[in-house]
């Protein structure tokens, strides 16, 4: 299967581009992480698949409206 054939049939079936939808696992996973284990933001942006703690800190940011510092600081511990 060709790349754009597979673009088009994921696109159809999950309604969204394969890239996007990764980017929005890898965050999903990153803010159970932030509220779930005292990783550094750095090692929690490697431990999703990011190189760089500013790359990964920038998609979180456009994702969910605050740095995944601040995120975390505002979390609440039940």
């Amino acid at each position: 299967m060709s790349r754009s054939a597979f673009v088009q049939r994921f696109t159809s079936l999950i309604g969204m581009p394969p890239i996007r939808y990764l980017t929005l696992w890898r965050l999903q996973a990153a803010r159970s992480q932030l509220r779930e284990s005292q990783k550094t933001i750095g090692q929690l942006a490697y431990s999703v698949g990011y190189e760089s703690e500013e790359a990964f800190s920038r998609a979180f940011k456009r994702e969910f409206g605050l740095p995944p510092a601040r995120w975390r600081g505002q979390q609440v511990v039940l």
